[in-house]
């Protein structure tokens, strides 16, 4: 305990000087050798006299008396501890319980307080000197009081400490005064500490329901109030935005109605200036019409009406409620008028975040196609996750394109960028490509003008994209890949596995390039999953461990069909969106797009086949054959493949390179009780001019189609239509 400044003392007796430092040169004086066990050992003087101390001046006990101090005499020898009445009443002696020793007085001591006294005391035995103290002791009562004591050593004739002579006077009031100022300087930390904490978590706020959360959860440090409403103000009218200790139907009348003039929210709205109000009666005083709406719906009976002001305009007030009168002292105004100002910034932030997010996602909206067609033979399921904020809106997109024929093409890209300019680029580009494959084009074509169409807008813009084309008739699938991700694919037996597409250079970057087509076969019940990067890719993620995240949840067990109520496949759809929205890496933007295969009837694939070819189009005769090799061994039929691929090409081959137009290639099975299996082949064009039998030499390199048809084909022959012509053969499955 620090020592205090000392009071005025008594008269002195002080022994000669010149003795006592003779004394103290000569080594008579023995110094006190401490405390034992809680006790001032006193000194033993070995039959030494003891000198006289003066006689107390007159007018000093009436000057004691009136100043509350009390005198105290310790014989240190003896240990002896002897006071006046008044002293008696400061220490709160006992005659019950206190011996007048120096043991007994140090027990009546505060535990922490007792160890200072005692070193003081004793440094001023051992020096003949002075000391004093601060120190709480507890009364029998058990009050706790403190006590200022301010004491001299005397020593006798050869220098020895003899007496100890001194006043004291109670300090109580101190202590009380201390404790108080302890507790203000706690609770000054504690609401330095909530600011920082409700600075932390309103700007952390990022919605308006969020900042309404934050307020109506926050406990105020010496504060507590026992209601909380959080309202903006928008065209006069309040908005209740959140609350805590009122219920919705107390708030109900209030939402959305006019802030009425006389109401104590009013003023605070016209004012700028909260207002404070620390009673019932102040409340029905100040604002009467307001109290005969307020005075039975709500029991409370103090308020602080806070006006939340953002870029100096009000935009809306919060309400602090008590349940018992309350005036407010200064730092509690202060801490409430500084929580208003943090809510404001934060409600006015939070607005201008909710108004741009759903101007981004209605601009998402309108992007992206409502409703994924149905195509028979395939089911789709479809999800886009957001990751952006605000105007943030990215340039993901899917589509899904009914082909002629009863084919169906899957579109899925990201436009650079994650802006309103990336998401009107995608738009353009996405009504763009589903117009070149609705025509018909190929996939590699489709992609080919896609890239040119990006290129012309000139946006300094690229795109990345994935187009497949799938065959409805049996399971084929045609991709095309424009520096996007590889398909992954779950197989009939359950596993997942990343489809490898041979891959071209982005849209928009090379408009001249051209992309190569990549084909893979579909079993019945095989997915096609199609993402973009958000999915498998992130800062503390790379490709190849987000490709093995989405092949393991491609791969777990799903519920057969009519098992669920919902389709196996939205249960996939979801299983992936829910793996990636919990994600906590997750940065991007995430379209997801799944087909699957469900096949014809029975199992079986259609026995037909149906293309059409671009005229000049050599490169598709190959994919054509490719086309029908599949579709023969799927029919039942592999021992046709080889005659019926020659004689399709040379067909086609003929179509597209002596006509100007189109063709349209049409292979059919046909299995009849009595003829047997037959397959038949069409080819047919706008061309009036019919194709000629030749005998070529043995050197041409042409000429040599027709020979082959009549040679291998069981049957074969040209016929018209209205214009244009049909060619066609047939081969019988032995």
């Amino acid at each position: 305990m620090a020592t205090e400044p000392e009071p005025p003392g008594p008269a002195r007796r002080t022994p000669p000087a010149q003795s006592s430092r003779s004394a103290a040169r000569d080594g008579l004086a023995r110094r006190p050798a401490g405390l034992a066990a809680g006790r001032m050992t006193p000194l033993v003087s070995r039959g030494l006299p003891t000198r006289s101390g003066d006689s107390t001046p007159d007018w000093l006990e009436p000057a004691m008396a009136a100043n509350g101090i009390g005198s105290f005499d310790w014989d240190i020898r003896r240990d002896v501890l002897e006071g006046d009445t008044r002293a008696c009443s400061i220490l709160g002696l006992d005659p019950g319980r206190f011996d007048r020793s120096s043991g007994a007085f140090l027990a009546m001591l505060h535990p922490e307080d007792a160890p200072v006294v005692r070193r003081r005391v004793e440094r001023a035995v051992a020096e003949l000197g002075q000391c004093g103290a601060y120190y709480r002791t507890v009364f029998p009562g058990g009050q706790l009081h403190a006590v200022r004591f301010r004491g001299r050593v005397l020593a006798d004739a050869f220098g020895r400490a003899s007496r100890m002579v001194g006043f004291v006077w109670d300090a109580t009031v101190e202590l009380h005064k201390r404790e108080r100022a302890g507790e203000l300087a706690v609770l000054r930390e504690e609401r330095s500490r909530f600011i920082k904490e409700a600075a932390r978590a309103l700007s952390e706020a990022v919605t308006v329901r969020d900042v309404a959360r934050v307020f109506t959860e926050l406990p105020l440090p010496g504060l507590p109030p026992d209601g909380l409403v959080l309202a903006s103000l928008e065209a006069g009218r309040l908005h209740v935005l959140g609350a805590s200790g009122y219920n919705s139907e107390d708030m109900h009348p209030f939402h959305r109605a006019p802030l009425q003039p006389s109401h104590p929210g009013a003023e605070a709205v016209r004012s700028r200036l909260p207002v404070f109000i620390g009673s019932r009666e102040e409340y029905a005083e100040r604002f009467p019409e307001a109290w005969e709406q307020l005075a039975e719906r709500f029991p409370r009976s103090a308020w602080a009406f806070l006006p939340l002001i953002a870029s100096g305009r009000v935009i809306g007030v919060c309400l602090v409620s008590f349940d018992d009168d309350r005036e407010l002292d200064a730092d509690e105004r202060t801490l409430l008028t500084t929580l208003g100002g943090l809510v404001a910034q934060s409600l006015a932030r939070a607005r201008l975040h909710d108004a741009e997010h759903e101007l981004a996602a209605g601009l998402q909206r309108v992007m992206l196609p409502r409703t994924v067609p149905a195509v028979p033979g395939v089911t789709t399921a479809v999800r886009y996750l957001a990751a952006g904020s605000g105007l943030q809106i990215g340039g993901d997109w899917y589509d899904v394109v009914p082909l002629p024929g009863g084919h169906v093409g899957l579109v899925i890209g990201d436009v650079q960028g994650h802006d309103v300019h990336a998401a009107g680029i995608m738009g353009q580009l996405r009504i763009a490509l589903r117009a070149y494959a609705a025509e018909g084009h190929p996939p590699a074509a489709v992609m080919a003008r896609a890239s040119r169409f990006l290129a012309d807008l000139d946006t300094d813009h690229f795109a990345t994209c994935t187009y497949a084309e799938v065959n409805v008739d049996y399971g084929v699938v045609y991709a095309v890949r424009a520096g996007h991700l590889d398909p992954v694919v779950r197989r009939s037996d359950g596993t997942g596995v990343v489809m490898p597409v041979v891959g071209g250079l982005p849209l928009g970057v090379a408009p001249d390039e051209e992309y190569r087509v990549t084909r893979f076969s579909l079993d019945p019940g095989e997915t096609v999953v199609l993402c973009t990067d958000g999915l498998v890719e992130a800062r503390g993620m790379d490709l190849d461990t987000g490709f093995a995240r989405l092949c393991e949840a491609v791969g777990r067990d799903l519920p057969a069909r009519g098992e669920s109520a919902q389709d196996p496949l939205e249960l996939l759809a979801d299983r992936i969106a829910s793996q990636a929205a919990d994600s906590t890496e997750r940065e991007d933007d995430i379209a997801l797009l799944l087909l699957r295969w469900d096949g014809p009837a029975g199992g079986l694939a259609a026995q037909q086949l149906r293309r059409r070819i671009g005229q000049a189009d050599l490169a598709r005769v190959a994919e054509l054959r490719a086309e029908l090799r599949d579709a023969l061994r799927r029919w039942g039929v592999p021992e046709l493949v080889d005659t019926a691929e020659l004689l399709a090409s040379e067909m086609v081959t003929n179509a597209i390179r002596h006509t100007d137009q189109d063709a349209m290639f049409t292979a059919r099975l046909y299995r009849e009780p009595s003829a047997g299996t037959r397959l038949r082949v069409e080819v047919e064009d706008e061309s009036d001019l019919w194709p000629t039998r030749r005998t070529p030499g043995e050197q041409a390199s042409s000429g040599r189609g027709l020979m082959l048809v009549e040679a291998l084909a069981d049957a074969w022959g040209v016929e018209p239509r209205g214009s244009g012509k049909r060619m066609w053969f047939e081969l019988v499955a032995e």
